[in-house]
């Protein structure tokens, strides 16, 4: 084996080894609140930084569409949720007038109402803006998850509940957010039938058959 093949055994056998029961539990408890925020028609908020803050908006992506659309039962309207980081012309201008810990507490004071839910991304979970978040959501009476690494930091101590992975590489703390990610979609979308009652998803397959039949 070449030392690129040790290395990316290495990485992966440490990317693996992160995950363990608690971890597994813990996104069992987001996946059920989340499933409560698709019943009830709450919203999902999510952002962090850099490579988080992309994550934010593929799982933004994936619950938004997929977790409705994709698998073989019958199609219907996925979870609402947004992004935080998906505006750059709010969050710069945020950042310019209020300052850069402020881009995201700013967003959420204005849209989020109690009971939606707060995901944080980060891997030292000690970033101003998303602690900031997080302080927010608390004094909204929503409920807030952190996805961390390392020691957790004020995330960890401050969150509602903690996916706490206990390494410290940024780049294995930013794949094990797209995993969790990953699982909880598939999980919603083999949940999809027994949460919504028929009439629900026949609306839905409707407006999607429409849809098609517009582009068409």
């Amino acid at each position: 084996m070449n030392h690129f093949g040790r290395r990316g055994g290495e990485y992966l056998e440490k990317l693996c080894g992160s995950f363990n029961n608690e971890i597994y539990q813990k996104i069992d408890e987001l996946c059920n609140d989340l499933i409560g925020a698709w019943k009830n028609h709450k919203v999902v908020y999510i952002c962090g930084n850099g490579g988080s803050a992309a994550n934010a908006l593929h799982i933004s992506n994936d619950f938004l569409y997929g977790a409705g659309a994709c698998g073989e039962g019958l199609p219907t309207n996925g979870l609402r949720i947004e992004a935080l980081t998906a505006n750059n012309s709010v969050m710069t201008c945020l950042a310019n007038d209020t300052g850069y810990e402020n881009i995201f507490s700013r967003q959420l004071e204005v849209k989020a109402n109690e009971e939606d839910i707060l995901i944080v991304l980060s891997g030292s979970g000690n970033s101003s803006n998303v602690v900031k978040a997080i302080q927010a959501a608390k004094s909204l009476n929503m409920k807030s998850y952190s996805i961390v690494a390392f020691d957790g930091g004020q995330c960890k101590k401050l969150s509602d509940a903690c996916i706490h992975f206990q390494v410290n590489d940024m780049q294995i703390a930013e794949d094990t957010q797209l995993i969790v990610g990953h699982l909880l979609m598939q999980f919603l979308v083999e949940a999809r039938s027994n949460i919504f009652n028929h009439d629900f998803i026949s609306s839905a397959v409707n407006t999607v058959d429409s849809s098609a039949n517009i582009k068409k």
